[in-house]
């Protein structure tokens, strides 16, 4: 059950002071850190509370889930894709998202780049890197983001906005930490060779995010610490 108004604009205070605690302790500026409610598994009228907060997007990470909620609902939110894609849900999620943060193939980049000519728009993407060696989570291979990077630069109908990571699960807060520092690691030398900005670092969720905000996080995706457990 989703919360009314007033609870959500609590947890979302709350969600936001803990990532303005987390810049502060890293030198950080807060308003470097975007907050992406996650409204996946919950009703499209969780746009509308994110929407009313004043928070520029939300994530789903099923294509036609987020397409139909999409249609329910007339939320001033941008729309993007945070699950894998696969390819045969290209062209739909090319179409309906602003943002696509799971793009891990050269066959993707060619889906996602024709079908974004046909529509006459420049498809915004997140290149996804698997920066914990999480053998069950997608993302490319750390040695195959140089590779893939430079397959998106070439591709007239693809802007690259950065990277994106889920770390492994674990009970050790280190085993993120270091997933997020890899991350980072990448994106500035990769910022480096290609002459390529790469400004958005998409890592970190409700149990991580302090630990991503220290390693440079710029959108942290948060659903349950705002809308309450999935159903």
């Amino acid at each position: 059950m989703l919360p009314d108004y007033e609870e959500f604009k609590h947890r979302a205070d709350a969600v936001m002071a803990r990532i303005a605690e987390a810049c502060a302790r890293s030198g950080r500026n807060a308003g470097d850190v975007e907050l992406l409610a996650v409204t996946k598994s919950h009703p499209a009228a969780a746009a509308e509370l994110a929407a009313r907060y004043g928070l520029r997007a939300v994530g789903e990470n099923r294509v036609q889930e987020g397409i139909d909620k999409r249609a329910q609902t007339t939320a001033a939110v941008a729309w993007e894709l945070i699950g894998h894609l696969q390819s045969n849900k290209a062209r739909l999620a090319a179409r309906h998202f602003d943002r696509i943060q799971s793009v891990d193939s050269e066959k993707l980049l060619d889906l996602l780049d024709r079908s974004a000519a046909e529509l006459g728009k420049v498809q915004a993407v997140l290149l996804q890197v698997n920066a914990g060696l999480d053998p069950v989570k997608s993302g490319v291979a750390p040695e195959e983001a140089p590779r893939l990077l430079a397959a998106a630069l070439v591709r007239k109908n693809i802007r690259v906005d950065g990277l994106m990571t889920i770390a492994p699960l674990s009970d050790d807060p280190d085993v993120a930490r270091r997933a997020f520092a890899r991350l980072r690691e990448i994106r500035d030398r990769l910022a480096a060779e290609s002459a390529t900005r790469l400004r958005e670092l998409s890592m970190g969720m409700s149990a991580d995010m302090d630990s991503a905000v220290a390693e440079g996080s710029t959108i942290v995706r948060v659903g349950t610490a705002l809308f309450g457990p999935r159903t």
